[in-house]
């Protein structure tokens, strides 16, 4: 029996039987994905250590996969770059979490300043408007949403200090996590293909590498993609951000490159902090604003598509809706998730597709960093050599 036979019961099906179908298995799949999302809101905390885990030890075995094309064995590979990593970030937290967590607690004491600021710069506006002639009277609209702002900002303040106070308990349940985080990152480091190959086995022989190679390709890629495009609008703004004499240049250069980490993240920073330094100085807001974007887009159209090509394949609006999937279903390990999953749903629907007979025309994979992208793309679920 060849692949394409276990659709022949499809397409011998009338049109108004394949919607029946349909309508009866969609409850189904809702309710199963009901099920899995209360099982893993159960099991969050464990659930968000895996989960963190496979994903940098997914990044993580890019350069070991590099040292062992120069003649070094898995295990020495894998201890050298976790060391090396764990010196990295160490280095890093030292230098830039001191005087981030700073300048946060310097922002917050100055949020009241800089809306009072901020009031008083858009009343001016309004009294500059009115001399022009112009009839806009902003100076009860402005006291009103300032006041009401004012008031959330203040909530979220202590919100966040709670947060950042904490407790015991809790500060020993974050070490506790992240050390568990850490060694399983290594174990899966050193014997993540094995574990990865005991869960492929359990697929049909000929799916087995087209499935792997999909998976692979879709997550490894796509973080890798937005690791590098975070960590360089880090390294361009916060320089940048000091240059324009910014306050608390460091806090918000480092906000926009995490936030970039997701797409759309990176604008919504960038508003976001745009809006901050506006309520101080609004000319100051504007220049953070053009620099912002600048780099923004030279990144995203020039440095982007020559290192990583097309990341994912799918439509912007997908990704939006993939991203509140996600934030509603996992929260942040949602977001995190949400765009390579929906790439490999894509492709397996489009497989699908395309073994039921009908057309489909496969989309370019996106070759590792410092490869070129080959006319030819790789092979997909799509492309299962049939039996």
């Amino acid at each position: 029996m060849t692949t394409l036979d276990y659709f022949q019961w499809w397409k011998q099906l009338s049109v108004p039987s394949r919607l029946l179908m349909v309508g009866l298995a969609a409850p189904i799949l809702v309710l199963n994905f009901w099920a899995v999302a209360t099982i893993a809101n159960f099991l969050g905390v464990l659930i968000a250590i895996i989960v963190v885990a496979s994903l940098v030890a997914f990044l993580l075995n890019y350069p070991v996969s590099w040292c062992m094309q120069r003649g070094l064995r898995r295990e020495p590979a894998s201890i050298i770059v976790f060391l090396l990593t764990i010196s990295l970030l160490t280095g890093l937290g030292l230098i830039l979490f001191p005087v981030a967590f700073t300048q946060a607690q310097q922002l917050i004491n100055r949020l009241p300043e800089w809306m009072e600021s901020g009031r008083d710069q858009f009343i001016l506006l309004s009294q500059q408007m009115e001399e022009r002639g112009l009839p806009l009277n902003l100076d009860v609209l402005t006291v009103k949403a300032f006041d009401r702002l004012e008031g959330q900002l203040q909530t979220l303040t202590k919100s966040v200090l709670n947060i950042a106070v904490g407790t015991v308990s809790s500060v020993l349940d974050i070490l506790i996590s992240l050390v568990v985080s850490i060694i399983l990152t290594f174990y899966l480091l050193l014997h993540g293909d094995e574990i990865w190959q005991s869960f492929i086995r359990w697929l049909p022989r000929d799916t087995q590498q087209p499935v792997s190679q999909t998976l692979r390709l879709s997550f490894q890629n796509y973080f890798i993609g937005q690791l590098i495009y975070g960590i360089c609008m880090t390294a361009v703004l916060i320089p940048a951000f000091l240059i324009l004499k910014v306050p608390f240049g460091v806090l918000f250069g480092l906000t926009i490159g995490t936030m970039a980490l997701v797409p759309f993240g990176g604008t919504v920073g960038i508003i976001l902090v745009t809006l901050l330094v506006a309520l101080q100085n609004i000319w100051l807001g504007l220049k953070v604003l053009a620099v912002a974007v600048i780099a923004q887009q030279i990144l995203e159209n020039l440095v982007a598509p020559r290192i990583l090509g097309s990341m994912t394949g799918l439509n912007p609006a997908w990704i939006f809706i993939s991203l509140l999937v996600g934030a509603k279903t996992a929260g942040l390990i949602g977001v995190l998730v949400a765009v390579p999953t929906a790439v490999v749903i894509k492709t397996a629907l489009m497989s699908l597709r395309s073994r039921m007979g009908l057309p489909y025309t496969p989309t370019a994979t996106v070759p590792p960093p410092g490869k070129k992208l080959e006319k030819k793309p790789p092979k997909t679920i799509s492309e299962v050599p049939q039996a």
